[in-house]
């Protein structure tokens, strides 16, 4: 977990996460490079069900818990030295959104950055 995310999540001193990074492609072209941060003091408890969700979709697990509360959703900016930068094959911005999800009050950050292609795609 990077000292930005533990930020946007509130945190301090918690640097151990499950980190979950998906890459929606279309064909084999990636358009959406999507991450997910569980702290480790998230998944305990009856939380303990999101370190272990497999290929089950997390909206869906998120959505359906009533625990569940969603804070605002922010602009972000994907560094470009994220690795996951490797997949824009340009050195364009990648932009996306974020949100922190709060189950029993313990933080999910959930970002989704939309990678140039995807924007290219909708052009034709």
């Amino acid at each position: 977990m990077e000292a930005e995310e533990s930020s946007a999540m509130l945190l301090q001193h918690v640097h151990s996460a499950l980190v979950r990074q998906v890459l929606l492609c279309r064909g084999d072209t990636p358009l959406v490079y999507a991450r997910t941060v569980i702290p480790a003091t998230t998944i305990q408890g009856a939380q303990r069900r999101y370190a272990n969700m497999g290929t089950r979709p997390l909206g869906a697990m998120l959505f359906a818990d009533r625990t569940m509360r969603r804070e605002s959703v922010q602009v972000a900016l994907l560094p470009i030295s994220h690795v996951a930068h490797q997949y824009a094959e340009s050195d364009e911005d990648v932009w996306g959104r974020r949100s922190v999800f709060r189950v029993s009050d313990r933080p999910i950050l959930v970002s989704e950055y939309f990678l140039p292609e995807l924007l290219r795609q909708n052009d034709e």
